[in-house]
């Protein structure tokens, strides 16, 4: 196999926390609701959503867009009425996500010897916010955005190994999430799982996964940046 030489991550759940974050943001504006059930619930909505693109059921939408159309799905389902300035604010929250404490020296010793960049759902505004508030040192920020299609759509993987110049093979992806690599996989990318117990908080189901399924399984970013000579 030819050398990888870019690093292509997943982020929600892989690089940050998204439900700690939510769960904090709901006790900080004293949201009525338990923290970690709305932040399953806000999250259970994802992939739905998604499918409303793919299927046409929805023109284009960015996943702020998304996002916001869950959060008023939620709060209208338990009573809740935000200003439009707060309720923008909230859906503002996967813009400031906090990263997972071993994701920002890991990049950055990987960022040493390869290409290291997002390949996230997320939009682009997202993307960059998102790596300002948590210092995420990224060479490049790659979005679904970017090729009018969501993950685990083949355009996606693609059309980053396109963009980077690279032919899959000497790109990996990185993510928390089984079905994301076998998606990048099948497009002929390699595959590093970081297992994260607590995405989903305390006692979160998480995918189920074969040993040698991947071509690496770290602890974490820093881990991984180890296992790769870094």
């Amino acid at each position: 196999m030819p050398p990888v030489r870019a690093l292509t991550f997943d982020i929600f759940g892989t690089v940050v926390d998204w439900y700690g974050s939510i769960v904090a943001e709901v006790a900080r504006i004293g949201l009525p609701v338990d923290g970690g059930e709305f932040a399953l619930a806000w999250r259970a909505g994802y992939q739905p959503a998604m499918q409303e693109v793919r299927s046409g059921a929805l023109p284009w939408t960015n996943i702020d867009g998304l996002h916001r159309r869950i959060l008023d799905r939620l709060l209208t389902a338990r009573g809740i009425t935000l200003s439009e300035s707060a309720a923008t604010d909230l859906n503002l929250v996967w813009h400031r996500l906090t990263p997972w404490p071993d994701s920002v020296a890991g990049l950055t010793r990987l960022k040493s010897r390869y290409t290291t960049t997002t390949l996230s759902n997320g939009n682009l505004s997202l993307l960059v916010a998102m790596a300002k508030h948590a210092a995420l040192p990224w060479d490049a920020v790659l979005s679904a955005e970017l090729f009018g299609h969501y993950k685990p759509d083949p355009e996606v993987y693609l059309g980053a190994a396109r963009l980077l110049d690279l032919p899959p093979q000497q790109l990996m992806m990185v993510a928390a999430h089984p079905s994301d690599l076998r998606a990048a996989a099948a497009c002929g990318l390699r595959t590093a799982y970081i297992p994260r117990p607590l995405e989903r908080g305390p006692g979160g189901a998480m995918e189920a996964w074969a040993e040698g399924e991947f071509d690496c399984v770290a602890r974490g970013v820093d881990d991984l940046a180890a296992q790769l000579g870094c």
